[in-house]
């Protein structure tokens, strides 16, 4: 993995390079003009992990470069900042570091640190240890809570030590309202703030108009977008897979206020069979599939994108919103999707700048038979 070298003097010709890329990977397609979200060009993770290397007295931050030549070989880089994250790690990184100098009990075979922060301010951090963590490394680590105000888990083979809790509370602003999301240790969240919140705007204006019809969303994770679009619908249906995230998903909707959406804990493959009356159950009888009129599904799927089946069972809704990590995949699920439909919108958001990742938004619209 190379790690990223963060130059704000040269992000806006590291954007220009994406946007041509995105625009060459689908010249086959007819498109419209790609809108491009530029990411502030440093300090815009809100989430990073890090191994603790040990040398002598001495410990440090470090990452790793793999050779591409040779991937068993690796180089450990030092990290004393890392301007790819948040301005709150960067600020914590040389506090807590002193911290575990300071300490044998703190230091002692810690092997990772994890931070997860937030917009609105506050900072979670797991610290990951390769021996059994005992009272006297949680009353250090309950000062050091205080010392820095932050909230702290300890980790260890089948041990977790939630000190405070265990998640972190963050505020977007969309459109002029704010969202909260709880964000669960351990789970996924979009790790840009800044441009989640630019991707949720750009999904709120691309599904505007549709207050008497009801949308799906497959991936939903904890509700990121299902709490800002449910304003859009008379109604919402979420599915995901993952236990953690539709328990933070159902924190949200009730933390936003959100009434019109139910989540169901539910694979893609499960869903599609639902609607087909090929799955029954207290799941699919509690989702009351017969009171939708879907019109619209959202789809934000992993960077491995959709298989063909799925692809067709998207292609039978009017209008489909495709937030994708990985453009290859994407371009590949095109050629299935506008068979049916024409591509009205096309963005591009910088999630993950100096790097070559790109995060890609579609809206495909059902074209009138012919």
């Amino acid at each position: 993995m190379a790690i990223p070298v963060v130059d704000p003097e040269r992000y806006a010709e590291q954007l220009a390079e994406k946007q041509a890329y995105v625009e060459q990977t689908f010249a086959a397609f007819t498109t419209p003009t790609l809108d491009v979200y530029p990411s502030p060009p440093s300090h815009y993770r809100q989430r990073c992990e890090f191994r603790i290397w040990h040398e002598d007295d001495d410990l440090f931050y470090a990452m790793f470069e793999v050779d591409p030549d040779n991937p068993k070989n690796k180089r450990v880089v030092r990290l004393d900042q890392f301007p790819v994250a948040s301005a709150h790690i960067n600020a914590l990184m040389p506090r807590l570091r002193d911290a575990f100098l300071a300490s044998d009990e703190l230091r002692r075979r810690l092997f990772q640190v994890e931070f997860l922060t937030t917009l609105s301010g506050e900072a979670l951090v797991t610290l990951i240890y390769h021996r059994p963590l005992g009272e006297a490394w949680e009353a250090e680590a309950r000062a050091l809570e205080q010392a820095l105000d932050i909230m702290i888990i300890g980790r260890s083979r089948k041990q977790r030590l939630v000190l405070t809790r265990d998640h972190v509370w963050e505020r977007l602003t969309v459109d002029g309202r704010e969202l909260v999301y709880q964000q669960v240790e351990n789970s996924f969240t979009q790790p840009n703030a800044h441009i989640c919140q630019t991707m949720l705007s750009w999904a709120r204006e691309a599904t505007a108009g549709r207050q008497d019809q009801d949308l799906v969303e497959l991936y939903c994770g904890n509700g990121n977008f299902t709490i800002a679009l449910a304003d859009n619908f008379r109604r919402v249906l979420a599915t995901e897979i993952s236990r953690t995230s539709v328990a933070s998903a159902n924190v949200n909707l009730d933390a936003n206020s959100v009434t019109n959406a139910h989540v169901a804990r539910m694979s893609a493959e499960e869903f599609a069979l639902a609607l087909k009356g090929e799955k029954t159950g207290r799941r699919v009888t509690e989702m009351s599939l017969e009171a939708y009129d879907f019109s619209t599904v959202l789809v934000d799927p992993p960077r491995a994108g959709l298989d063909a089946q799925s692809c067709h069972q998207i292609s039978e809704y009017d209008q489909i919103v495709y937030i994708s990590c990985n453009p290859a995949t994407l371009a590949e699920n095109l050629t299935i999707l506008t068979q049916t439909h024409s591509i009205e919108r096309f963005a591009l958001f910088d999630q993950f700048p100096f790097t070559d990742h790109c995060e890609c938004g579609v809206l495909l619209v059902r074209r009138d038979p012919e």
